[in-house]
Parts: structure tokens; C-alpha cells; sequence
């Protein structure tokens, strides 16, 4: 298969991490027999700094006109400590999200076996933990009017929903419920939200489709504890915008490290995926980002045009590196690899699953060794 890939790398950690996924897909391209063609441009604060917008024309024509994106992050320290900038590396992102037409975000949350101890969670609470949240990404609150009065004192964001932006994410989140473990939990204020009793209006009579499907509904208060106190029974989630960012964010600590956590962002026509960490301009240069999450994302794209084998092959370099402590800091402080070494670990087994001479010694890594 050939695919035009448009690269976002964007802010901060962002091209370290989107260089490693970039280095998987690469190893993917050469094990199946793929062509892969990577096309940069610009996003966020590198692309105010270079041309004033977050997200240039040049940057969206490209995407357009590509099969995927895939995307780094975005921010820096001093927009991000500036809330009356005028404009704004996530502007970008949004503008990017509505231009596209990126309805839906997938993200994926797993207690991986060999990282269980890792998270602040309790073994008994996170095994097994599988889940699947699925955010409507267009509309909601982050899209809404916003208004201020004219003496600067009182603000207002309108939180708006139509029936078709419900029901096009809803049927996406039942038809992927079908696949694993058919259950969908919709997380909502309906007690005391108008949209959100529409959200369980519409979705109610969507789920009469899906016979085979149980459907569950959380306030999303009860869900936020329920997600610390026994994620494992969550199978696939579906919510609006902000509820979704806040809860996806939270489920991060099940895993350990939000250095895991990929996502996809699809549309009827266009798609992007992307890690669901930020920017984290701390870390900059350092060689100490965790790049599974983007190599995750990557796998993500994979699956999304049904080179399911190939996704496979990508997680199953990640849980080696997980098995044998082949990762950054955040999940080894003992005796921790790089950015650029992790992903040359994952990209050499990907292509010598049989042949990489792996333990905790002598690790065969390319053509080099790391003692």
C-alpha cells in the first residue's frame, strides 16, 4: 500500500516523539512491503513564530490532500503563561479538528501487565483494564459561542449540539463495541444539562440498533470516580467534547505514564492520530520524552486503512521494549534509554522479531549495542 502522510510534528517534544513513529512506520514500510511518503509542515507555536497563524494555508492544503496525519504537540511556555495572547498555538489544533472535519476522537486506555506496578492505582483496581473512549471533538463548548461582557466581568461559553453531531460519533462507538466486549457506557450531565439530555435522547434510540450492544449511562462525576475506583469495567465510552478531555486525561494514570496514551481523530473523509500528551517544553532536547505513545499512534493510523497485521506487528515491539524495560524515564528512573533509543529498539524488532538477541545485558539495537 502507498500512503502520502502528512508530519505535524509541532512544539516542544513533539518532532522527538513524531521522529520515532516516523522511524516505525519506516520499519513497517520495509518488513510488509508498504510505501510510506512523509510530508512536513507547519502547526502551533513554531508556526506563529515563522508565519503568525498556528495553522497555515500551506499546512492545511496538506493535510487535505494527504491520506493521514500524523501529529506531535503543541504549546510553548510563553503562550501558554500569556491567556490574553491574541493568538494561540491551539488554535491551530482546533481550527485543524473543524477544517478536516475530525468528528471523532478514539482513544485507547490498557493497564499493560508488565507496567501494573507503575501506576499510583492498586493492582486489584486496574487489571484488565481495556477501554475504549470515544469524544465528539467538533462541537460542544470548546466550539461554542464566547462571549464577554463589555466591562470585562462576565464571560459565557455556549455548549451546543445538534442531533446528526451526536449520531454520526454514536454509531462509530457502537459499531467498535460490537468488536470487543459490547457494552457502551455514554458519560453526561443529563440531570442537569439540556445538551446532554439530547446526547441521551438521541443515543437511546441509536442503541435500539445494535441489539447486541448494552447500553449504560454515568453522570460524569460518578464516571470520573468510577474510573478511579474500578476502571476495568468500562468497555467502550462515548462523550461530548469537554467531558471527554478531561476523563481520557484522567484514565492516563492507569497505565502509568501519559507517555502511553495514542489517539486517533477521524472524520467521514479525513484522519489524524497523535499522542494525547502535550508539548512538555521542560523536556525539550533532552532525550527524555516517551515516544511510545506517538509509535502507538502510529499503529493507530495502521489499523485505520486495515493493515491490522501491521498494527500488530508495532504493538508487539512496544510490549517487548514494556516487558524488558526498554523506556524513558518516566517508567524507568533506574536505568532509563533515550527518545531515540526506544525507538530504535521498537523499529529493530519490528523488523527482527526472531533475530534481536534481547536481555537486560546485551541489547541488540540496530547495528549497535546498549550496555
Amino acid at each position: 500500500m502507498k500512503l502520502d502522510i502528512a508530519v505535524l510534528s509541532g512544539d516542544g517534544i513533539g518532532p522527538e516523539v513524531t521522529a520515532q513513529a516516523i522511524k516505525a512506520l519506516e520499519a513497517i514500510a520495509h518488513a510488509f512491503d508498504h510505501s510510506f511518503i512523509f510530508k512536513e509542515g507547519l502547526v502551533g507555536a513554531i508556526a506563529i513564530d515563522k508565519t503568525g497563524n498556528p495553522l497555515p494555508d500551506e499546512t492545511l492544503e496538506l493535510c487535505v490532500n494527504t491520506d493521514a496525519v500524523l501529529f506531535g504537540a503543541i504549546g510553548a511556555p510563553k503562550y501558554d503563561n500569556d491567556p490574553s495572547a491574541p493568538v494561540r498555538p491551539e488554535q491551530g489544533l482546533l481550527k485543524l479538528r473543524k477544517e478536516l472535519g475530525l468528528y471523532a476522537n478514539i482513544r485507547p486506555v490498557k493497564a499493560y501487565p508488565t507496567l501494573i506496578d507503575k501506576s499510583p492505582l492498586k493492582r486489584e483496581i486496574i487489571e484488565g483494564t481495556d477501554i475504549s473512549i470515544y469524544r465528539e471533538l467538533t462541537g460542544g463548548i470548546y466550539f461554542g459561542k464566547k462571549e464577554l461582557s463589555a466591562d470585562g466581568t462576565v464571560a459565557s461559553d455556549l455548549c451546543e449540539y445538534s442531533k446528526p453531531e451526536i449520531e454520526r460519533i454514536t454509531h462509530l462507538a457502537f459499531k467498535t463495541a460490537q468488536k470487543r466486549r459490547k457494552k457502551v457506557t455514554l458519560v453526561d450531565k443529563a440531570n442537569v444539562l439540556e445538551s446532554s439530555r439530547l446526547w441521551r435522547k438521541v443515543v437511546t434510540e441509536i442503541a435500539k440498533e445494535y441489539s447486541d450492544v448494552t447500553l449504560d449511562f454515568l453522570f460524569v462525576d460518578n464516571a470520573a470516580m468510577q474510573m478511579i475506583l474500578n476502571p476495568s469495567q468500562f468497555d467502550v465510552i462515548l462523550t461530548e467534547n469537554m467531558f471527554g478531555d478531561i476523563i481520557s486525561d484522567e484514565a492516563s494514570v492507569i497505565g502509568g505514564s501519559i507517555g502511553l496514551l495514542a489517539s486517533a481523530s477521524v472524520g467521514d473523509t479525513c484522519c489524524m492520530f497523535e499522542p494525547i500528551h502535550g508539548s512538555f517544553p521542560q523536556a525539550t532536547g533532552k532525550g527524555i520524552a516517551n515516544p511510545i505513545a506517538a509509535i502507538l499512534s502510529a499503529a493507530m493510523l495502521l489499523e485505520h486503512f486495515d493493515l491490522l497485521g501491521e498494527a500488530h506487528a508495532i504493538r508487539d515491539a512496544v510490549e517487548k521494549a514494556l516487558e524488558l524495560n526498554i523506556t524513558t524515564p518516566d517508567l524507568n528512573t533506574d536505568n532509563p534509554l533515550t527518545t531515540e533509543k526506544v525507538g530504535d529498539f521498537i523499529a529493530d524488532y519490528i523488523l527482527n522479531p526472531e533475530d534481536s538477541n534481547l536481555n537486560f545485558e546485551n541489547i541488540h539495537v540496530g547495528q549497535s549495542t546498549i550496555i
